[in-house]
Order: C-alpha cells, then structure tokens, then sequence
C-alpha cells in the first residue's frame, strides 16, 4: 500500500493519539503511556504556524507522523529546528520513516531555509540511528541516564545535521 505524507490537520488527533498507544512509539519518545485523545486534539490545533507536523497515511489509517519544531525564540537559533518522529508497530521497517523523514529534510532544507537540524534518540534504537544517518545526521554527544523509560534509566544520542552544498558564510 502506498503512504501518502500531509500535513496534520487538528481533526487527526485521534489517529495520531492512536500511534502512542502502541509501547514501540510510545518508548522511543519522551511521551508517557497513557496520553489522552485531548492531549493530542489541543497540541494539533493549538501548535504554532512555525511548528510543521506531518502524518503518514496508508489510506485513511494514520501510520505515523513526524514535527519539525523551531528551537525557541532567540534568533541566534533561527537557522535551527528540531524534529521528532514515530511509526506504529506494523508499519517500522516498511518505508514510513524513510518517507516522513524526506519530507521533514526536503521542507527544511528548500523551504524554511533551516541550515541545522537536531534530534535526540536512544542509544538502543538503531533502526532509527540507521534511518537518521542515511539523512545525513551524525551523533554529536552522548547524553547519561537521559529518560527513564521502562523502570530505568537509558542513554540517548544528540545528533544535529548541516544542510548539505551550503554552508554559511
């Protein structure tokens, strides 16, 4: 089946909220089991126009979703975003990373002029490390005991991202 990338409407809160009722979505991320359908309705239709977040639909069925997110107001940090990404269960390892990411990458790079891009993720993901290097990102610092997830304490990645033929001047 096709996966067709948009951007999140607010009426796609209970799709979204539906991805982080699976523990692989929602222990990859700093979100906690749990999450109420209004939690995921007011972040979607209150999240700021500089905010992008993207879902991945296979047909009407909400897969994933990804958010590319400014960091802060100061603008010594205007050229940077960060961005978090998370994909159901069934659906990992079948393309929808890879295409929710190529999105974030080609918005941010051709159309929002962002010349750094960040994320953390656990040091024990490595399907999504592999996927985050295949778009360029590379691991810039370790971070100890970063979240508790399952009971204990696990390490995360700092990983950043330059917009590739461009650099600054």
């Amino acid at each position: 089946m096709d996966i067709a990338i948009r951007r999140a409407e607010p009426d796609d809160y209970e799709g979204v909220w539906r991805t982080f009722q699976d523990e692989s979505v929602y222990s990859g991320t700093l979100q906690t089991p749990f999450t109420s359908q209004e939690q995921w309705r007011k972040r979607l239709s209150e999240h700021g126009d500089a905010d992008y977040m993207l879902v991945a639909c296979a047909g009407a069925q909400i897969v994933g979703h990804a958010g590319l997110h400014p960091l802060g107001k100061s603008p010594r940090r205007a050229h940077a975003m960060t961005l978090g990404i998370g994909v159901t269960g069934p659906w990992q390892r079948k393309g929808v990373g890879t295409a929710l990411m190529g999105a974030l990458v080609e918005l941010a790079d051709n159309w929002l002029n962002v010349f750094r891009l960040e994320l953390t993720v656990y040091a024990d993901n490595q399907p999504a490390i592999a996927l985050y290097r295949k778009f360029g990102f590379e691991q810039e610092g370790v971070l100890r005991c970063y979240a508790l997830r399952g009971g204990r304490y696990v390490d995360a990645y700092f990983m950043g991202r330059l917009r590739p033929k461009s650099m600054p001047v």
